[in-house]
Order: structure tokens, then sequence, then C-alpha cells
């Protein structure tokens, strides 16, 4: 659908179907002060067609290598992008992460996007000196790094681990006892939560409606700090079920709570690795601002209110098309 009033700035929003994108879209549109064009790999899928109902342009370009001219052209008149990469598993020598995003990034150049925000996360590798293996944190810094390089205004979000990563990959198992609810941390360690579908969109809202302010930042996006032992209480005191915590935090661990995981041997290492930085190092470098997207987002979900507004009572639950590399998002 193509938006016939021209007088506010068009926004295009790459992965459009995904979680951070459609919060993305969903919050510019809200906001009335946006057109958006939403780009993604199927016109027909259940999100596009929301997105369209809501006043988005659909574009079909996919994330993939190569596209770059395609890529060109869908953000051709826009002023603003907001830029991700999907989650991919790296089976090295390759650096399909690195590259796409290069891409993306010299696309909106060429369109001539004024003002980029780029969904990022920290880069392990310079932070644990490479002792830990999380590629798609490392692979997404360095694309941050690349942006900061051309000529366009850019900023940065990181969002932190995803609640839904529970009712989609992580899923607690039932027993006689009755739930176990195998978490990838140790208990008792406070780690930054937020929900993607809701959380993405205001900050990125925030950053374009004050983009002179934001210029070069690079914003958290949090919802909660909580430890695993905590959530799972949490869940309990909502759902009013019976649950128990295991730890799925060790590779023995995690594979014993998840055997379908060994399949893939680099997921399980990159798994790792992520989990392993994210108690050793801090999932976030000390200088962040923390405090951040709850100051300009103060309805952000606690895991206690996702918990109510999802209804969610333990089993499995599909956002849409999923897939095993699906498990590193956040």
């Amino acid at each position: 659908m193509i938006q016939a009033d021209t007088s506010t700035p068009l926004i295009t929003v790459v992965g459009a179907s995904s979680k951070q994108g459609r919060s993305v879209a969903e919050a510019l549109l809200d906001s009335g002060r946006y057109r958006v064009r939403a780009l993604t790999r199927r016109r027909d899928s259940q999100p596009a067609q929301i997105l369209a109902q809501k006043g988005a342009e659909v574009v079909v370009a996919p994330l993939e290598l190569g596209m770059e001219a395609e890529l060109t052209a869908a953000m051709s008149g826009s002023y603003g992008a907001f830029l991700m990469t999907p989650p991919i598993v790296k089976v090295p020598p390759e650096e399909h992460e690195l590259t796409l995003g290069m891409e993306l990034a010299n696309a909106a150049v060429a369109a001539g996007v004024e003002h980029v925000v780029f969904s990022g996360l920290e880069n392990v590798e310079a932070r644990t000196g490479g002792t830990k293996w999380a590629p798609h944190f490392t692979d997404k810094a360095k694309v941050e790094d690349y942006i900061r390089s051309l000529p366009v205004r850019s900023s940065f979000v990181y969002l932190a681990f995803y609640y839904t990563n529970f009712l989609e990959y992580y899923v607690p198992q039932r027993g006689a006892d009755g739930i176990t609810f195998p978490i990838y941390l140790p208990p008792h360690i406070p780690m930054p939560f937020c929900d993607p579908l809701t959380a993405a969109g205001p900050a990125v809202r925030e950053i374009f409606d004050h983009p002179t302010q934001y210029a070069g930042k690079t914003l958290p996006v949090i919802g909660e700090f909580l430890s695993a032992q905590e959530m799972v209480d949490t869940f309990v005191r909502v759902t009013g079920q019976r649950a128990h915590y295991a730890s799925a935090f060790s590779r023995e661990e995690l594979l014993h709570h998840f055997p379908s995981f060994a399949a893939d041997e680099h997921l399980v290492r990159e798994l790792v690795g992520m989990v392993e930085y994210a108690v050793e190092y801090g999932y976030y470098a000390p200088d962040r601002d923390l405090t951040w997207s709850r100051k300009i987002d103060p309805h952000a979900l606690t895991w206690e209110q996702f918990l109510k507004r999802s209804n969610w009572q333990g089993d499995l639950l599909s956002y849409g098309a999923t897939s095993e590399a699906d498990l590193l998002s956040t």
C-alpha cells in the first residue's frame, strides 16, 4: 500500500516481520508522525498483512546477501531506516552476518537515508580478549563500527535477553512433580530482559523523534533486571502452577534439557559462549546507560506484566516462522 501523505518523514524498517521490526513499525505508525515502509520476505505473511492494514507500505526485500541494489531501491526516498541482521549461526570462516550488515548500511547510504538506527550488541570478542565465542554479538558490533565510518547519522539500540525465548525455544517441561523450567543462566544472578515485541518500538521512535540528541549514541533497551530464580518464582505466582528452576547454563546441562540442540555443534558453542560471557563479563559494557529505556518508556513490560499480558502457561508458543538460528535471538 503506497501512502499518499508525503508530509511526514518516511522510515524504512528492515526485517519488518521480525519481533523487533514489528515493534518498530507499529510504534512509528501509532505515533502518527511517520510513514513506514516495511521490508519483508513475504507480503502474504500475517505480520506483513497486519502492518499493511495499519498503513505501512509493504515491500518484498529479503535479508539476503547480494541484494544491495534491491535494498537501495527499497530504501529510496526514506529519511530514516531501522536496520537489523537476522540471527545466523556462524560457521567459520563465513562472515554472513557481518557482510549482510555492511550491505544493508551501504544500501542505506546509497539510497540517501539521513539517519540509520541499527540493532546491535556488545563486542564479545573485544570485551573477553577472544576467550568467549558469541559471534552474533561480535558481528553486530563490527557492523556498528562500519556504520560509524559512513557518511550518515547513526544511532544504536542493544536489546536485552528476550522474555519470548522461554515461550519459543527454551520451553519448560511438564512432569509428575510440576513444571521444570530449564534456564540458561545461574539461579541468582540478575540479568537484563525485555519483550522485543513491545520494547524495541518506543526506543527507536524516541531516537527518530530526537535525532540530533541521539546521534552516535548506543542505547540499551531493557524491561527489567531479574534472576532466573526470580523468573520462576514470578511464573508460579502469576500462573498458580507448580514449577521449579533447573540449570541449563553449562553445555552438559543445556543438552540434557534440550537434546535436539546437539544436532548443530556451532549453535551449541555459540549459545554456551553467549551465556558464559553475560555471566562473567556482564551483558552490557560498564559505561552503558541501563536506565535510559525505562525513562523514555516507563510502561515497558516487566516479566510479571509480560506473563499477565500474554497469559502464558508454560507451553510452546510461536510468534511466526522460526528456525534453528532464531535461538540466537538475545
